[in-house]
């Protein structure tokens, strides 16, 4: 079995997560210490975990990915796909959590 590297470039980490993705079914997840993050499509679990560990400064238990399919859209008689996106659930420590609302 292959070793996982445990070191990545600084630079590429912090492009893989793209943005916090926040539906419903990500909203009751939080109560459970889960987030949801949208990532790039060529990013591993290992540099997801750096990045998140390294931009938030929190300790990631465990993380699960998915491949979204392309989903078909329409405009007027153009018929198209959407772009497909990794998504990224990711559940951290107890006590740890990651602030998406900035307090008003």
């Amino acid at each position: 079995m292959a070793k996982i590297p445990t070191e990545f470039d600084q630079r590429k980490i912090f492009d893989l997560i793209r943005r916090p993705l926040i539906t419903e079914k990500a909203t009751k997840m939080l109560e459970l210490n889960k987030y949801t993050f949208e990532v790039a499509v060529s990013a591993t679990k290992p540099e997801v975990r750096a990045a998140i560990e390294d931009l938030f400064s929190v300790k990631v238990v465990k993380i699960n990915t998915h491949i979204l399919p392309a989903s078909a859209r329409r405009v007027g008689k153009f018929a198209g796909k959407r772009s497909q996106y990794k998504r990224a659930i990711v559940t951290l420590a107890p006590g740890d959590q990651i602030q998406l609302f900035p307090e008003v």
